[in-house]
């Protein structure tokens, strides 16, 4: 079986060179696509230095990061018939008597090269068409060694499972991320008691932490391409994908819906000491999460007590030590583009290189600001240059965030889970922001003239509604 890529082998160098290759405009024969390489170069150029050969086989940062970035410019199951039909060339497979010698040099490059697209980019061979190339180019190999044959439907085998688990997804939020409306009775069956289902801080943080890998673990690296995808200008008129990006955007609202729950829990008890009790308990949650490397429930709970609605609680807040909840606002505050979170962030990386222990291993970004990240680089700078040759320096940046992100969700969650509580996490009913409103204005009355007719506006159009 291949072995998972660590980040620095996606982005990293090898030792091998290219296959030589006729040289196009503005390039030079046999020179690598990496270190001290040309930052651009034609799309046949790159598809070429993918295919192995007897003698090379493609640096592991390379293959990343070209089938990463190459479904900007052509669909991978189009790809994959280019990469077979060049192995088929090169090799002369199509002829009736083949070199032996040269196939069982060629074999298992060829062999590990599927493997690793398989196992990094499982959803490129969701069609049949794309096994129909794989088991055609392997099936023409075979006869010089079974074991082809045998490791083919190994790597088949480990293909469908691995789909077959993707396709089931983490528990999902099926009706949990449904905002309700709330009046001016909280009913009795969805009275918040997040308290009673986990009382202690730091096992809530360990089960945020579990319900945020399982969330992470289905999401592909191609999503964070596809969900930038423009028309490339020199393909056809169809952009190349429409919407692929499920997972990740369920990753987002996941973020959305701890956010509300938090300041859910935090709006709904009647009396302030209640109301500053669940405070200081989410604020431990945050710290816990902080100290695990959790940062996207940090600034989920953060973001949820920074809601208008929790924040307007003035009596409720005088009653909290909000010593340690500044000095977690300090850590995630936006000034500087996230400078503090992100020395927070580099201090968790270095963490997990070091790491001893699982728990050691965990890191989780804030998710929101990744994207942003991705989307500026995406932004900043153009798919092709003038010459119409691929921005392969580009894509290499990308490859390096991508990467490194990807290796983090690898990590297994050393937590047991608790089903109880995930249950709840995922299921616990969320109010929408103007229930969250008559929530507040119920526990602590409207203060000046704008919240007051806010709050007569609000309790006439909810009551109003059946």
């Amino acid at each position: 079986m291949p072995q998972t890529l660590s980040a620095s082998d996606m982005v990293t160098p090898g030792s091998l060179s290219p296959p030589p290759t006729e040289p196009t405009d503005g390039e030079q024969a046999g020179q690598p696509l990496l270190d001290g390489a040309p930052s651009s170069a034609s799309l046949e150029t790159l598809i070429q230095h993918l295919v192995p050969t007897a003698d090379y086989y493609p640096e592991k940062a390379y293959i990343f990061t070209f089938l990463l970035s190459s479904r900007l410019f052509i669909e991978p199951r189009e790809l994959l018939a280019r990469v077979c039909h060049l192995c088929i060339e090169q090799q002369q497979l199509d002829k009736p008597v083949l070199d032996k010698a040269r196939v069982r040099k060629f074999g298992p490059k060829l062999l590990q090269l599927l493997a690793e697209w398989t196992e990094t980019f499982p959803r490129d061979f969701q069609e049949e068409s794309t096994i129909g190339h794989l088991k055609d180019v392997v099936g023409r190999i075979a006869p010089c060694d079974e074991a082809y044959r045998k490791r083919m439907h190994q790597l088949l085998q480990a293909l469908h499972q691995k789909l077959a688990a993707l396709r089931q997804g983490p528990e999902g939020l099926v009706g949990a991320d449904k905002p309700i409306s709330y009046r001016t009775k909280p009913p009795a069956s969805i009275h918040r008691e997040l308290l009673g289902v986990c009382s202690d801080p730091y096992t809530l943080a360990q089960q945020l932490t579990h319900v945020e890998l399982e969330r992470l673990r289905h999401i592909g690296p191609e999503e964070f391409v596809q969900a930038f995808v423009n028309k490339d200008p020199l393909a056809s008129t169809k952009p190349c994908f429409s919407d692929k990006t499920s997972n990740l955007e369920a990753y987002v609202k996941w973020f959305n819906r701890l956010c509300y729950l938090v300041a859910t829990e935090i709006c709904m008890p009647a009396k302030k000491k209640q109301r500053a009790q669940v405070i200081e308990f989410f604020i431990d949650v945050a710290r816990e999460c902080f100290n695990i490397g959790n940062f996207n429930s940090l600034m989920a709970i953060i973001s949820g007590m920074n809601m208008s609605p929790v924040s307007r609680l003035k009596k409720t807040w005088a009653k909290v030590k909000t010593a340690k909840f500044f000095i977690l606002e300090h850590q995630m505050d936006p000034t500087g583009n996230f400078c503090n979170y992100r020395t927070a962030l580099r201090g968790a990386a270095h963490r997990f290189l070091t790491a001893h222990s699982s728990r050691e291993k965990i890191v989780i970004p804030f998710f929101s600001l990744l994207i942003k990240d991705i989307y500026f680089l995406n932004e900043g700078c153009a798919n092709r240059l003038p010459n119409g040759h691929v921005n392969f320096e580009k894509f290499l940046e990308l490859a390096k965030q991508v990467g490194e992100f990807i290796t983090w969700k690898q990590v297994e969650c050393p937590f047991e889970q608790d089903p109880s509580i995930t249950h709840y996490l995922y299921t616990a009913p969320i109010f929408s922001e103007d229930g969250l409103y008559l929530a507040s204005y119920e526990s602590e009355s409207p203060e000046n003239q704008t919240e007051k007719e806010r709050w007569k506006a609000l309790r006439s159009s909810i009551l109003g509604k059946t």
